[in-house]
């Protein structure tokens, strides 16, 4: 039961960390109308699946290293697309370091959901 606890949470966060890099990454008027349907999608699904692995992971390492590591590990999908457009690449990663982070905290310390590897 702790364990699906831990994936609950976790994909949770995840879910709400997308929604809001969604939000971000559309708040200029000018990406609001051209990003795709597909793009959208990406991002909240990409975040979603970092909470996800987040919660599933048996990695044995500090809680704040375990997110930034998944960050940078589930973000790789999403920056290579942009290789061209170095912000939007290194931006990626650096969001994902910082929702890994997030995550994270709030399911191994807010909600003590830790896992049963750890």
């Amino acid at each position: 039961m702790l364990t699906s606890k831990r994936v609950i949470i976790a994909t949770l966060c995840g879910l709400v960390c997308g929604l809001i890099c969604l939000k971000m990454a559309s708040s200029s008027p000018d990406s609001a109308e051209t990003m795709s349907t597909g793009l959208k999608l990406s991002i909240v699904f990409g975040r979603t699946l970092l909470g996800f692995a987040i919660g599933i992971s048996s990695l044995r390492m500090k809680w704040w290293l375990h997110g930034i590591v998944l960050g940078i590990i589930t973000s790789f999908p999403m920056a290579f697309p942009n290789l061209d457009q170095m912000p939007i690449f290194i931006g990626t990663f650096v969001m994902g370091i910082i929702y890994g982070l997030l995550i994270e905290l709030v399911t191994s310390v807010l909600f003590k959901a830790k896992s049963v590897f750890q």
